[in-house]
């Protein structure tokens, strides 16, 4: 890949996100970023974004933004259609937008790589959505509590926060299986474990 700018920030974002997902945000120096990415200047985090900071901040909005955009044209057709009709139907978006909608490393990794962003540096993650690459998820919020009208809204909001956690958790651990390539994943390769993962969610945000 070339060293012209466009080029090197993407190559540089794309491994970056590697090995965060690999070893955590604190566990990669920008040097070992520069050398993995092939660049022979190792300020080259610093040239491209400035800081390590910078980097983790373009890394989130890069995915947040894909799964954004999907989950919304998911919404804008469901609700075309009058819907969601149900509370699963709000789930099953949530969980199949998920799913980076762009080639690996963005794909295998970028779940990885939020949890432990979010575990470890909540404000800079919210932060760095700008309170505008969530907007697919605020949506479907708003469906989980017209769908639930008849519950109390703190028990809803309770609700959703267990779920957003148990999303969080299955899919990325869905990445971490599907990266070891040693063995097969039947299970998590199915697209019907994806139908699961919706109708275990929904059952949070609609239990007794």
């Amino acid at each position: 890949m070339s060293d012209t700018l466009p080029d090197a920030s993407e190559r540089l974002k794309a491994v970056a996100l590697t090995l965060f997902a690999e070893r955590g945000v604190d566990g990669v120096t920008v040097r070992q970023i520069a050398e993995a990415a092939g660049q022979k200047n190792h300020a080259a985090v610093g040239y491209h974004f400035g800081s390590k900071e910078a980097l983790v901040r373009a890394i989130v909005v890069h995915g947040a933004r894909l799964i954004d955009d999907l989950r919304n044209r998911m919404l804008d057709r469901l609700e075309a259609r009058g819907g969601p009709a149900s509370v699963l139907d709000v789930t099953d978006v949530l969980v199949r937008s998920s799913l980076v909608p762009e080639n690996p490393p963005w794909s295998a990794c970028y779940n990885r790589f939020v949890v432990m962003v979010e575990l470890t540096n909540h404000a800079l993650f919210m932060d760095a959505l700008e309170g505008k690459w969530n907007s697919g998820y605020l949506r479907c919020q708003d469906h989980v509590r017209r769908l639930l009208a008849d519950v109390p809204a703190r028990q809803v909001n309770q609700r959703l926060v267990f779920m957003g956690a148990a999303m969080a958790g299955i899919i990325s651990g869905r990445e971490r299986e599907l990266a070891d390539t040693t063995r097969d994943h039947p299970m998590w390769k199915s697209d019907r474990t994806l139908d699961r993962i919706a109708r275990a969610l929904a059952a949070i945000l609609m239990a007794e």
